[in-house]
């Protein structure tokens, strides 16, 4: 089993997209959250408030990890948190590509993403 990372949403983000000042977007995320980073993140477990900051960081580990295939489980519901998800994934220079999941991987509830790692 893999440790545990510890995360800070907003000062990841800050590093990844060089812009510091959207930080802001993370006002109360800022303690950290003990993950077990595996290739697969169900999303329930968290507030919707969070899915973008919890995305980017979950992204930036499993790349570390070497995760070549992550799948994210947003849900079916009515597309909110897969429009998250999939805005963080188009605007991630490591993902190369991304679909919805198949039958057996959760369908349109969830979402592959291959990153990579080189």
């Amino acid at each position: 089993m893999l440790p545990a990372s510890r995360i800070r949403a907003g000062q990841l983000w800050a590093v990844m997209m060089e812009e510091p000042e959207q930080e802001e977007l993370f006002a109360g995320s800022e303690d950290p959250i003990d993950l077990e980073i595996t290739d697969s993140l169900d999303l329930h477990a968290f507030a919707p408030k969070d899915v973008k900051a919890v995305t980017i960081a979950y992204l930036e580990e499993a790349r570390k990890k070497g995760f070549r295939i992550v799948r994210l489980i947003h849900g079916k519901g009515i597309g909110v948190q897969r429009e998250i998800v999939r805005s963080v994934l188009a605007g991630t220079p490591f993902v190369t590509k991304f679909k919805s999941g198949d039958e057996f991987s959760g369908g349109w509830g969830a979402t592959i993403a291959e990153l990579n790692v080189d």
